[in-house]
């Protein structure tokens, strides 16, 4: 580890613990490493690999529901 890696490393000791993770998180972008923004609960796993296979099946919502969906929210 070089000095001033090691200086920053120190300095960062001293923060509150939200803001030594965020410099984690910057550290972690910078070498490739990112962690998940998101950590997805068992449930959500489960719909996350339904959806994906009813896409593999080509099951797809029919066009009059996803136009309705999407009259709500079109200005």
């Amino acid at each position: 580890m070089t000095k001033l890696l090691d200086r920053a490393i120190e300095a960062a000791k001293e923060l509150p613990a939200e803001m030594q993770d965020e410099i984690a998180r910057v550290m972690l972008r910078l070498v490739g490493k990112d962690e998940p923004v998101h950590q997805l609960t068992p449930e959500e796993e489960a719909s996350f690999a339904k959806s994906l296979d009813q896409a593999a099946r080509r099951e797809f919502a029919p066009t009059e529901q996803v136009q309705a969906i999407w009259s709500k929210y079109a200005r």
